[in-house]
C-alpha cells in the first residue's frame, strides 16, 4: 500500500544518508537496525518506530524533523503521535511538533543528542513526563523543559493528551 509518510521519510533518509557518502549497512549497523529493515524505510515500507527514526536522525547528525519533512500526517505507534507543524532554518535548529498521546499510553525515549532540549505545552489531558525517577504530572497550559539528551518518559492515565512540542537542538559548531 502506498503510504506518502512513508515514502517522504524514505526519500529523506536516503537523500540523507547518500549526502554523507555513508552506506546502507554502515547507517544500519550504526543505527543499531538490520540493513534489510533500512532498505525498506528508504524503499517507503517497513513499519519504523519513532525511536528508530530518532536513532537514523542521531547517527545523520540531523534533526528529526529533516527525515519525516514533507509528510502532512501523523507519525508515531503505541498511542503516540507526532506531527510536524514547522522547522526553523537557523542555528540552533527548532522542530515544533503537535502530538497527541492515547489515554494509559507509555513512551520511553532513548536519549538524543547532546545538548537537545524539548520544551512540551500541554494542550488538553493530563500527562507525566521526565526523567524515570523524576516524572512531572502536567495539566492544561502547563510547560515544561527537559534535557532530552538522557532517557526520558511520557505516560498517560485514563485521560489522552495533546501537546505542542519544541524541540531544540545544540548550535552547530563552527568548522574552521
Amino acid at each position: 500500500m502506498d503510504n506518502p509518510n512513508l515514502n517522504s521519510l524514505g526519500q529523506n533518509l536516503k537523500t540523507l544518508r547518500m549526502a554523507q557518502g555513508i552506506s546502507l549497512s554502515q547507517l544500519a549497523s550504526n543505527a543499531g537496525i538490520a540493513k534489510s529493515n533500512l532498505s525498506r524505510i528508504e524503499q517507503g515500507g517497513g513499519n519504523p518506530t519513532i525511536e528508530t527514526i530518532w536513532r537514523l536522525a542521531g547517527q545523520l547528525n540531523v534533526p528529526f524533523g529533516d527525515l519525516i519533512a514533507g509528510s502532512h500526517e501523523f507519525v508515531g505507534e503505541n498511542g503516540i503521535q507526532v506531527k510536524l507543524v514547522d522547522q526553523g532554518s537557523d542555528d540552533p535548529k527548532v522542530d515544533v511538533y503537535w502530538m497527541s498521546c492515547a489515554a494509559n499510553t507509555m513512551k520511553e525515549s532513548e536519549a538524543h543528542t547532546h545538548g537537545t532540549t524539548e520544551r512540551l505545552t500541554l494542550i488538553s489531558g493530563e500527562l507525566y513526563i521526565g526523567p524515570k525517577d523524576a516524572m512531572q504530572r502536567l495539566t492544561a497550559g502547563d510547560t515544561y523543559v527537559l534535557k532530552a539528551d538522557q532517557p526520558h518518559s511520557y505516560f498517560t492515565k485514563e485521560k489522552p493528551a495533546t501537546a505542542i512540542l519544541v524541540i531544540t537542538y545544540p548550535k552547530q559548531k563552527d568548522v574552521p
